[in-house]
């Protein structure tokens, strides 16, 4: 075992034995050098190790931010029905177990907003031009942010459905909106992937820029057009959860099996 890593278990067994508890920061760089009579270096890179496990958050000009070690990592059932509530609107596979009350963290918000290449991909739009985005973080009550949840709005049915972008979008939230336009029934597609935050994400969800994040794009088809008229991208600590999915049997892996005929 490297020096840092023997730095980092001893500072982990520290943090978990409470002598920090939530919210308390970690002494200096230069308290820890003379405590474990290593080099700022090692000691940096125990402190990383930390990090990436979700122990402490580095917060610039406050050092290094013990985390709350009582949230779990949560399953994510993921299948392929949609819900619908008639207040919110569509329900899509999700995190959330039914009737577990969720919370809003900080304001919702809406902008045109340069548009990232992977989304601009899924909207057939030019990438990096302003595009309508509406945003919100949220977690189960009580908990630390679990996802930013960021729905990008075509600029063509953003024309044709103005109401998707304002504040109050009415019953059924903005898909509605886009559906009434004329591109309902709308399909949808997932794409998820694994990638590292960007500094604006994880400092939303209070995580170490090392730690890895899930994405999960959903993408809005119109039946009019067959092209994306709107992206919701959910953005997850790669820490937070984990994805659970329900394997079915094909015709051909039938049990009993049949005998093979010599």
């Amino acid at each position: 075992m490297a020096r840092y890593e023997e730095v980092a278990v001893d500072l982990e067994r520290r943090i978990r034995d409470g002598e920090w508890t939530t919210g308390e920061t970690l002494p200096t760089t230069t308290a820890l050098m003379e405590h474990y009579g290593n080099s700022k270096e090692t000691i940096r890179a125990a402190v990383d190790e930390l990090a990436k496990k979700g122990l402490v958050r580095v917060i610039k000009r406050r050092g290094s931010v013990v985390q709350d070690l009582t949230v779990q990592r949560r399953r994510i059932r993921r299948n392929t029905l949609v819900m619908r509530d008639p207040q919110r609107g569509y329900i899509f596979p999700a995190a959330s177990s039914a009737g577990e009350p969720w919370e809003v963290h900080g304001q919702p918000r809406r902008a045109f907003t340069p548009i990232p290449d992977e989304v601009a991909e899924h909207l057939g739009v030019e990438p990096g031009i302003e595009v309508m985005r509406r945003r919100r973080v949220t977690s189960p009550a009580g908990e630390p942010p679990f996802q930013i949840v960021d729905a990008w709005i075509h600029p063509e049915a953003l024309t044709e459905a103005p109401q998707a972008g304002e504040i109050s979008t009415g019953p059924g939230g903005y898909l509605d909106r886009i559906e009434e336009a004329g591109h309902g029934p709308l399909s949808w597609e997932e794409v998820t992937r694994t990638r590292m935050p960007s500094k604006e994400e994880a400092k939303l969800l209070a995580i170490s820029p090392s730690t890895p994040v899930l994405e999960m794009a959903t993408i809005g088809i119109s039946s009019r057009t067959d092209r994306a008229v709107e992206v919701s991208v959910r953005v997850i600590p790669g820490d937070r959860a984990e994805i659970l999915s329900k394997l079915e049997r094909a015709d051909s892996a039938a049990w009993p099996v049949e005998p093979v005929q010599a």
